[in-house]
C-alpha cells in the first residue's frame, strides 16, 4: 500500500507514485520555503517592536513576558550596548586600579609641604564661583499698591511629594493673585505612594507664610463659618473648577473668575501643574516670593536641618567643610516604577512585581502593555544604583577624601547596593547617620518632612548631583541658583552615555575615567542659565527673579 505524502516528506528516501509524487514533493518544498520566509519576517518585526520603548502597546503581554523561553532553532541576538546591568562586574574589574589611583594621589599630596589636605575635586578652581553674580531682586518686580476687596475664596488640593506640594502652593498663590481671591491654606492629598498624612503646618511655618504674603495676596487658615454653613460644612459641595494642566492666566480670568464672583468660593482639585510656565513678570516674581521666602519649613524641621548642615560641614574637614550631595532615587517604589532590571534575578523580579501591584494596582499588567527594561536602560530612564553613582564620581575625579551626603528614602536592598558606595567614599553620611534616633523619631512615617531635611542639607552643598530627575532636583537647582548668585554647581549626567561604560566588563580604568570626565564636562556643572519661554521658573529663576549685581534689570 502506498505511503501518504506526509510520510514521504518525513522520509525523503521513500518512493512515491511517479510524477504525482514528485509534484507533491515540490508543493511541500514550496510550502516550507513560504513558512520560513513568514517566520523570518515575523522575527524581524518583533525585533523592531521590542526597541520601541517602554510602555508601548504591541502585544498582549505582562511583565512575566520578560522570562519567556526562547524558541528552539533561533539564535539569541546579542543585546545592544548599554542594555544590560553589568555595573557590578565593571566595579570588580576597576576597583584595584581605582584604589591604587587614590593611594598614589594621597602619596603625592603628602609630599607637598604647602598642602595640609589631600587632593579633592571640591578644592579645585573648576568649582569656584566666577563671573558676574546674579542677585535676588523679587522686591523690585512686585508692586505694593494695597489690595482691593476680595472676590471670594480659593481652595486647592496639593498632591504628590514635598516638592510637588511646593509647586502647587506657589501656583495657588499666583492664581489667587490673578483672581484677586483670598487663598485658603492648601490641603494635602494623601497619596498611595507617599503615604504621608502631614498637613501644611506640619511641614511649613504657616504664620510666616501668611505674613510674608500679606501685601500681595490674602491668606486665611480656613474658610469662615458663614461660608461653611452655606455648604453644610461639606467641602465637596463647593464647586470644583477642574482645570487642565498648564492653563493660561486668561483661562482663570474667563472661566474661573465668573464662578468665583457668583458663589464666593471655588475649589480646584487636583491642583498640580495647573498654571502655565510663561505668565506676566509680576506673577513670576510672586511665584519666587512664595518659593524662596514665604515657604519656610516648620520650626522642628528647620532646627534639625540646620544642625545636620553643621554636622555635615564638620565631617568634611578634609575638604574645608565642603561636601557633595547626591539625590539618590533607588527606593523600592522608584525601581519598581522604572520597570528596569538589575542583578537580583527572580527574587528582584518578584519583589518588583509585588511593589508595582501594591502601589499601582494592575497598571503594569494591562492588556497589550509590554515592559522593555533593556530599552529603558539604553534610553537613560533607569535609576542609578549607589554603586553606579560611586563609580561615576570616582571616575570624574572625586577621590576617597570627598564627603558625600546621600539624600534618599529607604534604599532598595541597601545592604547590597550601599556597601560598595561606602567602600569608595568612606566619608559618607545620610540624615540617619548624622542625626540621633530620638531626633528623627518625630519625623518617621512622614516622607515629606524627612525630604525637607534632605532638601536643606543639599541646598548648602558645594556640588549637587542629580541622578533621576523629578521635582526634588528641579526645585533644588533653582533654589541653589537663587541663593548663590546663579552659580551653584550641579552635575546632571547623561545616563545614555553612562550605561555604555557600565556595560563593558573589559573597560580599563584610564578609559573609564576619560569617559566620566567627558560626561562631567557636558553636564550642568556651571549651572548659570536663563529661563527660556517654556522652562520652569522654579528651576531657572533668572532673569525673572534675579538681576545681575551691576543693577541690570
Amino acid at each position: 500500500m502506498r505511503k501518504p505524502a506526509a510520510a514521504a516528506w518525513r522520509r525523503p528516501g521513500a518512493r512515491g507514485g511517479g510524477g504525482c509524487g514528485a509534484r507533491r514533493r515540490g508543493a511541500v518544498v514550496l510550502l516550507l520555503a513560504l513558512a520560513y520566509a513568514a517566520g523570518t519576517l515575523m522575527f524581524l518585526l518583533a525585533g523592531r517592536l521590542s526597541g520601541a520603548g517602554p510602555g508601548v502597546e504591541v502585544a498582549s503581554s505582562s511583565s512575566s513576558s520578560l522570562l519567556q523561553p526562547r524558541r528552539r532553532g533561533h539564535a539569541a541576538a546579542p543585546p545592544q550596548p548599554g542594555s544590560v546591568y553589568r555595573s557590578h562586574l565593571v566595579f570588580e574589574r576597576l576597583w584595584p586600579a581605582m584604589r591604587d589611583d587614590a593611594t598614589a594621589a594621597a602619596s603625592a599630596s603628602s609630599l607637598s609641604s604647602s598642602a595640609s589636605w589631600r587632593r579633592s575635586m571640591l578644592m579645585t578652581s573648576q568649582y569656584q564661583n566666577s563671573g558676574e553674580p546674579w542677585m535676588p531682586c523679587v522686591n523690585n518686580r512686585l508692586t505694593r499698591l494695597g489690595l482691593p476687596p476680595s472676590n471670594g475664596y480659593l481652595m486647592i488640593e496639593a498632591n504628590g511629594g514635598l516638592n510637588q506640594q511646593r509647586l502647587s502652593i506657589c501656583d495657588a498663590v499666583a492664581v489667587a493673585s490673578l483672581l484677586n481671591a483670598t487663598l485658603v491654606i492648601p490641603t494635602f492629598h494623601l497619596n498611595s505612594v507617599w503615604r504621608d498624612s502631614s498637613k501644611f503646618d506640619d511641614i511649613f511655618d504657616e504664620d510666616h507664610f501668611i505674613e510674608t504674603l500679606r501685601e500681595h495676596v490674602r491668606v486665611v487658615k480656613k474658610l469662615p463659618e458663614d461660608v461653611l454653613l452655606r455648604f453644610n460644612h461639606n467641602i465637596s459641595s463647593i464647586s470644583n473648577m477642574r482645570t487642565k494642566a498648564y492653563s493660561s492666566p486668561k483661562h482663570y480670568v474667563q472661566k474661573v473668575l465668573p464662578k468665583l464672583l457668583e458663589l464666593g468660593v471655588v475649589r480646584i482639585a487636583p491642583f498640580s501643574n495647573r498654571l502655565a510656565q510663561s505668565v506676566p513678570s509680576n506673577i513670576q516674581a510672586l511665584r519666587c516670593l512664595v518659593n524662596y521666602h514665604a515657604l519656610r519649613y516648620a520650626e522642628p524641621i528647620r532646627t534639625l536641618a540646620d544642625d545636620l548642615v553643621v554636622r555635615m560641614m564638620k565631617k568634611s574637614s578634609l575638604t574645608g567643610g565642603k561636601y557633595v550631595s547626591v539625590h539618590l532615587r533607588f527606593e523600592e517604589d522608584m525601581v519598581a516604577f522604572s520597570c528596569c532590571t538589575y542583578d537580583g534575578g527572580l527574587k528582584e523580579k518578584t519583589e518588583m512585581d509585588n511593589a508595582r501591584e501594591r502601589s499601582w494596582r494592575g497598571k503594569f499588567r494591562r492588556h497589550g502593555r509590554v515592559i522593555n527594561p533593556e530599552g529603558n536602560r539604553r534610553n537613560g530612564k533607569c535609576p542609578l544604583t549607589p554603586l553606579e553613582v560611586g563609580m561615576m564620581l570616582r571616575g570624574m575625579g572625586f577621590d576617597n577624601t570627598t564627603s558625600l551626603y546621600i539624600a534618599s528614602g529607604k534604599i532598595y536592598n541597601s545592604e547590597k547596593y550601599m556597601a560598595p558606595l561606602h567602600q569608595m567614599f568612606p566619608f559618607l553620611a545620610t540624615k540617619d547617620s548624622l542625626a540621633l534616633p530620638e531626633e528623627l523619631a518625630q519625623f518617621k512615617g512622614h516622607s515629606s518632612r524627612l525630604a525637607a531635611l534632605d532638601y536643606t542639607v543639599c541646598v548648602q552643598s558645594e556640588v549637587f548631583v542629580t541622578t533621576q530627575g523629578g521635582n526634588f532636583p528641579h526645585f533644588l537647582m533653582g533654589h541653589r541658583r537663587y541663593l548663590f548668585g546663579g552659580n551653584a554647581r550641579t552635575i546632571k549626567p547623561d545616563k545614555r552615555k553612562l550605561v555604555l561604560s557600565f556595560d563593558d566588563p573589559n573597560i580599563r580604568w584610564d578609559r573609564f575615567k576619560k569617559n566620566m570626565q567627558e560626561i562631567l564636562q557636558h553636564s550642568d556643572v556651571r549651572s548659570i542659565a536663563l529661563r527660556k519661554p517654556n522652562d520652569s521658573i522654579y528651576t531657572f529663576p533668572m532673569p525673572d527673579c534675579m538681576c545681575q549685581q551691576d543693577g541690570l534689570r
